[in-house]
């Protein structure tokens, strides 16, 4: 959740032609959403301890709205990046029309009613599998914090709870924050002990801790609100464009959802819940195209994994978090807060594993209720 935060907004932001403190408000303003989108899934919605947050599957459509000719002649970097945002901000109003449409309507039930176990074990799966662009690349950035960060989600999650046995499951369920807080001290290390002092620019932004330019562009107390860019404009090609990814997300995401009530321990999700939920989604896509955050939204596959590795599959712990993600992006905690992408890719690689499991143990179940 929180590499789709701030790595997204970090990709499409500079392109935009905003600065630090567009990319500042860009980050608060998605973790203001995802907290809410989150809640309204898990009381609504599905009712299932899912994470809806930003996706990568919108940004190609979103990329693609930059580099439309109509932005060209804006010489002001700042007006150039509060056009393209009104624009995407139209797109996704329009994108959001058909997962309401289809969730609502019951459209979805009637698909998703035909998805036998057989069928869900390759759709699990290929939700995995769109970790893998992510996982690898961000690793091999910068393998010196990468490759730890690897090593240490391993070793707390697999590895230390089979040692050091103890009444309460602690290694295992904060494998992730143990981790990350470990190889983030030893990257804080490497950067005042000067070992990329003389590194390329591009090298610097992968190995120190100091180079986001997100905590002096960060107001302390911001509240984001709708239509913050302006009055959203609306293009039939960017519309259609950006319909097409919410299809994508729309599919990738009932893939999410039958893997996070398998890793619950739910019983399975009826058609009609699924599509309730693929609903209450396009109503996230909405709040993304009212708020302005550059990107839609779609169940995220890396908090899918997380249940897995932690065993915690409660709805009140979904919902006490993201209080805590409309708290912070208030307070724009996750501004101020210093991420490395070689971390996220880490632990999307473990995501891949699990979600890849969970395909798979599909499949044995079709076997198992064969003999």
């Amino acid at each position: 959740m929180l590499g789709t935060t701030v790595i997204i907004p970090t990709i499409l932001v500079p392109q935009m032609g905003g600065g630090n403190d567009e990319k500042a408000r860009v980050i608060q303003t998605l973790l203001f959403v995802a907290g809410l989108n989150t809640l309204l899934q898990t009381l609504f919605g599905t009712r299932l301890p899912a994470v809806i947050g930003g996706s990568y599957t919108f940004v190609v459509p979103t990329i693609s709205i930059i580099l439309a000719g109509r932005y060209n002649d804006i010489v002001d970097p700042h007006e150039k990046f509060k056009r393209i945002m009104r624009g995407t901000q139209g797109a996704l109003i329009v994108a959001s029309t058909l997962q309401i449409i289809i969730g609502f309507s019951g459209l979805w039930r009637n698909v998703t009613r035909y998805l036998s176990p057989l069928s869900a074990a390759p759709l699990v799966a290929l939700a995995g599998f769109g970790l893998y662009e992510f996982g690898f690349p961000g690793v091999a950035k910068c393998i010196e914090i990468g490759l730890p960060q690897l090593i240490f989600l391993i070793v707390f999650s697999q590895y230390i709870p089979h040692v050091i046995r103890s009444e309460k499951p602690v290694f295992d369920r904060f494998a992730v924050i143990f981790s990350v807080a470990i190889v983030w001290l030893y990257a804080y290390l490497l950067t005042v002990g000067g070992a990329y002092k003389n590194a390329a620019p591009k090298t610097q932004s992968h190995y120190r801790v100091d180079r986001s330019g997100l905590v002096s562009a960060a107001p302390w107390i911001r509240i984001p609100y709708p239509f913050q860019w302006g009055a959203p404009t609306f293009d039939a090609g960017e519309a259609f464009a950006m319909m097409a990814a919410s299809f994508v997300a729309l599919v990738e995401s009932t893939g999410a959802f039958i893997a996070v009530s398998r890793y619950a321990s739910a019983t399975q999700v009826p058609s009609s819940i699924l599509s309730r939920g693929i609903g209450w989604q396009g109503v996230g896509i909405l709040l993304d195209g009212l708020f302005g955050t550059a990107n839609g939204s779609s169940v995220s596959v890396e908090n899918a994994g997380l249940l897995a590795l932690t065993r915690v599959g409660s709805r009140r712990v979904v919902q006490i978090s993201a209080g805590f993600m409309i708290f912070f992006s208030i307070l724009d905690g996750e501004a101020c807060s210093v991420t490395i992408s070689e971390k996220e890719g880490s632990k999307r690689l473990c995501a891949f594993v699990f979600s890849l499991e969970q395909g798979s143990s599909f499949s044995w179940t079709v076997q198992d209720q064969q003999r």
